[in-house]
């Protein structure tokens, strides 16, 4: 049974910001807090290939990406590239630690990795940057198709 539309579009807006302040702290973190040499130092000591490179490329997915999602744009692609520096983190850093975080674990970017995608399959809801740019196109197609 799938909620009526209002429930379903209050409950992605929640798991958009709350996911999304997750993402911005982390990219914060990463550009800001550590700061680029620091997350680079510690890519390259995972073994991260180009390791300044991908500290730039997740520290900007992360904040700009947080970012989005919390106002609700582009999150086809925003919820791909989340994904994907989740993927990197799991394959670099936790993967051979097992599940649970306390032990260096991936559960938490699995957590985060799998609610992007989840979140890139459903889009942003009415609440959203997407809705307001795309939102009558997106229902006239739902209309053709029904």
């Amino acid at each position: 049974m799938t909620p009526p539309n209002p429930v379903r579009d209050v409950v992605i807006l929640l798991a958009r910001v709350g996911i999304g302040i997750v993402f911005f702290a982390h990219g914060w973190q990463k550009l800001v807090t550590n700061g680029i040499d620091g997350t680079a130092a510690f890519f390259d000591q995972a073994g991260v290939p180009l390791p300044t490179l991908s500290a730039w490329f997740a520290a900007l997915v992360e904040l700009i990406g947080g970012a989005a999602l919390i106002v609700g744009a582009g999150l086809p692609v925003v919820g791909l590239l989340l994904a994907v520096t989740m993927a990197g983190a799991f394959l670099f850093v936790h993967a051979g630690k097992g599940l649970f975080i306390d032990q260096g674990g991936y559960e938490y970017v699995l957590t985060l990795g799998a609610a992007s995608l989840l979140l890139a399959a459903v889009g942003a809801s009415r609440f959203s940057v997407d809705h307001l740019l795309f939102g009558r196109r997106t229902r006239a197609a739902d209309t053709t198709r029904a």
